[in-house]
């Protein structure tokens, strides 16, 4: 066996790729299916309301039908004890103003209602966004199995989480850019309702000279904001400030929950490193991931394995991405698979694939048991087998592929 073994992993064909993702989705699905079965008044056997996070956003929705104030946390603890109180504690909202739109057709609803409408539109365009790369790469596998095989998805679920929609709007976004450039661009600009998840997105866009996408980008983000702001008052924006610096304290303090986040910046804390070592590791690895974008940019200009590999980067450049964030690497895997499929695997590309693919499943627990923080590691080896097929291929051709 020896090192080629996981070099080289030609073990690792479409037969037995297609047995493990029919095995990860009856996986997915049944953990799905006992976690509903077993709940109780829509709690579940451990004591977490169903979609976890997902009445931070709906509390912030009924507070604005209400006139309340989503950043007055005092406020924000008060209605969403009112309909749960967790013995966990609080799911605390630090969204900028710009989501609010978003949360008020949510406080609507009763909150199961608007938990499954949220699930159901946000995974849509999700979907969409993963077909489209689907349709480029032609895996040779149904996208709904891929779908249902990613164990990233279910964490998702489970907290009713933003990260569907917004690795939507990224993957579809960066898919457009050569193509549709205004249309990307407003969907990119959308997409600043988590603005961490875009840190390098306006370096490479800036580096590659889409100043379509950039424009549109800013527009759509411009009017988001001003429609937030009109809708709601622009005092918002400023109790959105404050309320950024208390999110600061919580993830330096390990409030969020060290194990649950993916991030360097998380593994250092996790291994032991104190804030301004564990700061200054996560600057490290976040500027040495921009460098070589920025070089490959240079040199390829914006194609679609250019945005694969900044969205691979992406979870690695951020000190606040959890693991459900990790939904956004269907986008660079299934680029490299496309390109395996092809023209041949490079050595470590399946491994890269394997892991990044099957780590979100494990990346929680092996933390939270063993203090083991294994997606940095994980995400680096995706981006850097990426980077080096994008920096292989032929500069840009006209279609951007």
């Amino acid at each position: 066996m020896g090192v080629a073994f996981a070099r080289e992993m030609d073990w690792l064909g479409a037969a037995r790729a297609g047995g493990y993702l029919r095995l990860f989705a009856a996986l997915n699905v049944a953990m799905l299916v006992v976690l509903v079965a077993t709940s109780r008044g829509g709690v579940d056997s451990n004591g977490f309301l169903l979609g976890s996070d997902f009445i931070s956003f709906w509390t912030s929705g009924r507070m604005l039908h209400h006139g309340g104030n989503p950043y007055d946390a005092a406020a924000h603890i008060s209605s969403q004890r009112a309909y749960f109180a967790s013995d966990t504690g609080y799911t605390a909202f630090f969204y900028p103003p710009s989501f609010l739109p978003l949360c008020w057709p949510l406080g609507a609803l009763p909150y199961f209602p608007a938990l499954a409408a949220w699930l159901l539109v946000t995974g849509a365009v999700y979907y969409g966004a993963v077909s489209a790369w689907w349709r480029e790469a032609r895996p040779g596998v149904p996208r709904g199995l891929l779908f249902a095989a990613f164990p990233a998805v279910p964490i998702v679920i489970t907290h009713g989480q933003t990260a569907f929609l917004v690795a939507g709007l990224l993957g579809l976004g960066s898919a457009l850019v050569r193509s549709r450039p205004v249309l990307a661009g407003l969907l990119l600009g959308l997409a600043t309702i988590k603005p961490q998840m875009g840190l390098l997105l306006p370096l490479v866009l800036l580096v590659t000279g889409e100043w379509k996408t950039i424009a549109a980008a800013a527009l759509s983000a411009f009017a988001l904001g001003l429609v937030s702001a009109a809708w709601f008052g622009p005092g918002t924006w400023a109790d959105w400030l404050d309320a950024s610096a208390r999110a600061q304290q919580a993830m330096a303090s390990g409030a969020v929950g060290y194990a649950k986040m993916v991030s360097p910046f998380a593994a250092a804390r996790l291994l032991g490193a104190g804030i301004s070592v564990a700061y200054v590791f996560q600057a490290i690895v976040a500027l040495a991931a921009a460098a070589l974008l920025i070089l490959a940019a240079r040199r390829r200009g914006w194609t679609l394995g250019m945005a694969a590999a900044m969205l691979a980067a992406t979870p690695l450049a951020t000190p606040f991405v959890l693991d459900y964030d990790l939904v956004i690497l269907a986008f660079p895997l299934l680029w490299l698979t496309g390109q395996g499929l092809r023209y041949g695997f490079a050595p470590w590309e399946k491994m890269a694939i394997l892991l990044a693919f099957a780590a979100p499943a494990f990346a929680r627990p092996l933390a939270m048991k063993a203090d083991l923080p294994i997606m940095p590691l994980v995400l680096a080896l995706l981006f850097a087998v990426i980077w080096r097929r994008v920096m292989a291929l032929p500069p840009l051709s006209p279609n951007g592929a």
